[in-house]
């Protein structure tokens, strides 16, 4: 699409761009947002209304977005935002796409066709799911995401591995994830008491997306906007924003949600960084540096061992000279070992590893 002018992304960044979401995306500079949350119309395909046992109705979705004459249509419109998306995401960026079983495989089939390249399906189960009412199927407890690059030959994207394995106890995070559904106080509700929006997703959903796929400063793009979830998070978790919504009564909730955040605070905000992405520190500079001097001997945490270091970062043992990983295999009779945590050395009167030595300078590196 050409453009008379540039567009500057500054005049949309941390705003709600009301409108249709293809013409609004394709406002947008071309690779100019680092993630991407859509959460697509499901079309849900309703019959008729819903009633509980006690015969009160179910407030479902029954909005005219939601609406679509048949599947080629959906298909079409699925499409055409897609590819708008495609467009606006950097080749480092990420997308996620939440849907139901009645939407998701169509939206994944079409994001393939057009060369997004899956990463995950995430399942979101729901700790309180709706009943199903007419006890005629099992209840849906669960939706889908699907996580995605711009494209299969993408090696670069955000993915804070150590985040999201710290925010889980320190195990690996996995693909299903057990969270409430919008409820209670976080519910936005209209003057009458009623929901201002029947699909309203947590903050804690999108709180893990973001962690997990953004850095501070991204700018995260929701074309699909509601409420304003995903702006509400972004800003909390210092990242940048941008909303796309075409109804008015759910573009003024947003506003005045968004508004209302504080951010965290610099520190708050930082997340843990995977050891990949950290400066790597040779056993050398923390000798060259004077942390450790040549002649200090360093023992496992047994004291079972003993090397002694030598001016150019090696170490000595009784009949060895090597790196500290080679010689703390050496004395164990291993194939391989981690001599940063093996390796410890004195201070104090304590034993401690050398590993608190390279992390030091790491951070004298960072500060750089």
């Amino acid at each position: 699409m050409g453009y008379a002018h540039k567009p500057d992304k500054a005049a949309f960044i941390n705003k709600i761009m009301r409108g249709d979401c293809i013409g609004q995306m394709n406002k947008l500079p071309a690779k100019s947002v680092d993630l991407i949350f859509a959460d697509p119309p499901y079309n849900l395909q309703l019959e008729g209304e819903l009633r509980r046992p006690n015969n009160t109705k179910v407030a479902g979705v029954d909005d005219e977005w939601d609406k679509f004459n048949s599947f080629e249509t959906y298909d079409t419109f699925s499409r055409e935002w897609l590819a708008a998306a495609r467009r606006v995401l950097k080749d480092t960026g990420t997308i996620w796409v939440i849907g139901s079983y009645h939407n998701i495989f169509r939206v994944g089939t079409t994001m393939q066709d057009l060369g997004f390249w899956v990463l995950n399906d995430v399942i979101w189960r729901k700790t309180n799911p709706m009943p199903n009412f007419r006890g005629r199927r099992f209840t849906n407890a669960h939706e889908t995401m699907i996580w995605a690059t711009r494209s299969e030959t993408q090696k670069t994207y955000t993915f804070n591995y150590e985040a999201m394995k710290a925010l889980n106890d320190d195990l690996q995070m996995r693909s299903d994830w057990l969270l409430p559904i919008c409820n209670g106080g976080e519910r936005l509700k209209d003057d009458q008491g009623d929901k201002t929006h029947p699909t309203q997703k947590p903050e804690s959903l999108l709180h893990r997306v973001i962690l997990a796929s953004s850095n501070v400063g991204d700018v995260v793009l929701d074309p699909f906007f509601g409420t304003g979830t995903t702006g509400a998070v972004a800003k909390k978790l210092g990242r940048n924003w941008i909303g796309i919504e075409r109804e008015k009564r759910y573009i003024d909730a947003a506003r005045k949600r968004i508004d209302a955040i504080v951010p965290l605070d610099g520190e708050t905000i930082e997340v843990s960084k995977s050891k990949r992405g950290l400066p790597r520190v040779p056993f050398g500079t923390v000798v060259e540096r004077g942390l450790l001097e040549p002649g200090t001997v360093l023992y496992d945490p047994a004291k079972r061992h003993a090397a002694k270091v030598r001016a150019d970062g090696t170490l000595v043992c009784a009949d060895a000279t090597g790196s500290i990983h080679k010689i703390g295999a050496h004395v164990q009779g291993l194939d391989a070992c981690n001599g940063w945590t093996f390796w410890h050395f004195k201070t104090d009167g304590k034993l401690k590893p050398i590993d608190l030595l390279r992390q030091k300078v790491r951070a004298e590196l960072e500060l750089v």
